[in-house]
């Protein structure tokens, strides 16, 4: 039988940076050696927030999550013998976009490079950073003013570059349905395209190129058939919209584009071998439907829930995209979902529910006034909690979590702590010495003048695109040109969802929240207290705050008073807030590796203080040798994913609080007692 021909695969991605650009380059050049097709950068913590590595808040967080880009040098070695004319490059970026692509834009320049051919993506949503992923930096009416100007900036001078990825990834990862995800990525889309329309920079005629380059960055999850069908619905939606709102008759300029990123959150701790099978399901969601299949993947490696993952682990990854594309006959089929009675009935129904949360987003004033309300952020948590109600209750089964757990040694954890990649915390010091020369060597005349025409540019109505370039050439840095734009727009903490979000789990007698519940009322009748009082914070500069904010929703429920002030705090703002709150027990949140630094730091501050009493509990992806190390430090307790069970956490913290304050322990059969 003759072989069909295939059509043009996917790019193939992996999501990688970390420690400096020098060590990010050599992986980058290692994994295009391997077949990898396009680059995914990820910065660093203090990179996507604004702030030079030498900033109080980058204590920490310096290359741990990503490559820490300070400036035009680090931009330099980050792409050094990459030739970016060749190159389709995608960064995670939000907040400070316009900075790093002018970063890139002007390394191109150096290279040679006509930046009319430089192709890639900026991801660019702050929406979704508002509502969970946390890097935000600015008020909603100013960064969407960033947007904008980006926008027709990359439609006049890079025009094959894709200035916004709407990002619904995090969104699913915050707990979004299906339906969620799709109303709020298409409304914060409408509002982006809404303002670059109202700017007036671009011509009537040259509005299909605007919406040609809109792109978009989902999440596939494992329930595999309906992650097919919302990417069927996605592009349903985008067509109508594109076509109906914004009057665009090209198809193909109403081409529904997207990149995606299979569910990282969604990988567990115990047993992480089935990540494997979870990633390979995943990926076929959004590859075997050819009239709704990406256009770009990348896929996480199986060890994410125990750490960084190696250069190994990365490529095992990149093989399970070239093994589909290059040995399956995947490629060479039309649709094989196309007349399908099933799959046309779910779309459809995705379509309509989507489409009415549309219309209640729209009823609010649009996206931006439902970040503002508070309204997207506290149906998240709201749909989260209920997710993670039904994990707890077994309703919602994962394997090797809440059943099926018995399991046989294996090989790929023998030794956990050569299972993940760990960054020399040296590093730090290395990265901010490598900024303080790069300062004293610019023409500092130069570079301030940069900053104050920015300012001024900030203050007025002109396109800032222009005026970052500028600053980009002249040596400004990370900080100094957020730092500029803070001082003009202010900053913006977005609210929490904690306070609207409805109690998730039942409550009656017998259940295990009574039981908790019990508990709380008991230790704080015996302490004399009224209420005990939980500090749920989250030092440096990790914005995943979904554990966090279900915490502090079950510890509500089940009688606790909550004090949770949000994202990006000092160790020294929380201790203060201890003392202030006068609280039983401190509840510190960290995924970003930043544990190591931060931790400790809480403790001396409260010894110091005189609380060294007030026991803290750590939860995060936390290695088991420093998990050793912080109890040795002193801290009471520590959860990681593989401790599911909010409601068993919240027990054991009131275990903790009790023996803090030399209570009796309470009857040991309690079924919520569990070991440390």
């Amino acid at each position: 039988m003759a072989r069909r021909p295939k059509d043009r695969p996917w790019l193939m991605r992996t999501y990688a940076g970390h420690s400096t650009a020098e060590a990010s380059n050599a992986l980058y050049r290692r994994n295009l050696a391997k077949g990898q097709t396009g680059l995914s950068v990820a910065f660093d913590l203090p990179t996507q927030t604004g702030y030079d590595p030498d900033h109080v808040l980058a204590r920490g967080e310096v290359g741990r999550v990503g490559v820490p880009v300070s400036h035009l040098g680090d931009m330099r070695r980050l792409f050094e013998g990459i030739p970016l004319e060749r190159t389709n490059t995608s960064m995670t970026i939000n907040a400070t976009a316009m900075w790093l692509l002018a970063l890139y834009q002007v390394v191109a320049e150096e290279q040679g490079a006509d930046v009319s051919l430089l192709q890639g993506t900026t991801q660019n949503d702050i929406v979704k950073e508002y509502l969970s992923r946390g890097t935000h930096v600015f008020p909603p009416v100013p960064s969407l003013r960033l947007t904008t100007d980006m926008i027709t900036y990359t439609v006049h001078h890079l025009p094959r570059w894709n200035p916004i990825n709407i990002c619904s990834y995090h969104l699913q990862e915050a707990g979004a349905t299906p339906v969620q995800e799709i109303a709020y990525a298409m409304s914060t889309a409408i509002a982006v395209l809404d303002a670059v329309f109202a700017s007036g920079r671009v011509p009537d005629a040259r509005r299909g190129e605007v919406v040609a380059r809109i792109s978009f960055f989902v999440n596939a999850g494992v329930r595999f058939v309906e992650e097919m069908c919302k990417m069927r619905a996605f592009s349903r939606i985008w067509d109508r919209v594109t076509r109906e709102r914004y009057g665009i008759e090209d198809g193909r300029q109403r081409r529904f584009r997207y990149g995606v990123q299979v569910n990282s959150l969604g990988l567990t701790e115990a047993q992480p071998e089935n990540n494997v099978q979870r990633i390979v399901l995943e990926m076929l969601a959004v590859t075997l439907s050819k009239d709704a299949r990406a256009r770009a993947v990348q896929l996480p490696a199986w060890n994410e829930a125990l750490g960084l993952p190696r250069p190994w682990d990365q490529q095992w990854s990149l093989r399970i995209q070239q093994v589909l594309a290059d040995e399956s006959d995947l490629l060479e089929y039309p649709d094989l979902f196309e007349g399908s009675h099933v799959v046309e009935a779910e779309v459809a129904s995705l379509v309509a529910e989507s489409l009415a949360e549309m219309d209640r987003i729209e009823a609010m004033g649009g996206a931006m006034a439902a970040v503002e309300s508070g309204y997207l952020k506290s149906e998240l948590v709201s749909s989260h909690a209920a997710r993670r109600a039904r994990i707890e209750s077994g309703e919602e089964r994962i394997v090797g979590v809440n059943c099926y757990e018995s399991t046989e040694p294996s090989p790929l954890t023998a030794d956990l702590d050569t299972a993940v990649m760990t960054v020399d915390p040296a590093n730090e010091a290395r990265v901010a010495a490598s900024l303080r020369a790069w300062r004293e060597a610019r023409d500092e005349e130069r570079a301030t003048a940069a900053v104050a025409a920015l300012v001024s540019a900030a203050a007025g109505t002109g396109n800032l695109m222009e005026a970052t370039v500028a600053c980009a050439r002249a040596g400004v840095t990370t900080g100094e040109w957020s730092e500029a734009l803070r001082g003009v727009f202010g900053e913006f903490r977005a609210p929490t969802g904690v306070g609207g979000a409805p109690v998730a789990g039942g409550a009656e007698e017998g259940t295990p929240l009574a039981a908790v519940r019990a508990k709380v009322s008991r230790t704080a009748a015996e302490l004399g207290s009224g209420r005990l009082r939980l500090l749920v914070g989250k030092p440096g500069l990790d914005g995943h705050s979904n554990g966090a904010e279900q915490i502090a929703v079950r510890a509500r429920d089940a009688g606790f008073e909550v004090v949770y002030q949000g994202i990006r705090l000092t160790p020294e703002q929380i201790v203060d807030a201890a003392l202030a709150e006068d609280v039983h027990c401190v509840g510190l949140s960290i995924l970003s590796g930043s544990h190591a630094a931060l931790v400790p730091d809480v403790l001396v501050r409260l010894r110091e203080a005189g609380a060294g009493d007030i026991p803290v509990v750590v939860g995060g992806i936390i290695p088991g040798a420093d998990a050793a190390a912080l109890r040795a430090a002193g801290v009471a307790a520590v959860f990681t994913p593989k401790d599911f069970g909010i409601t068993r956490i919240i027990g054991r913290i009131v275990d903790e609080i009790r023996t803090a304050n030399k209570l009796d322990p309470l009857d040991p059969s309690d079924p919520l007692e569990v070991s440390a």
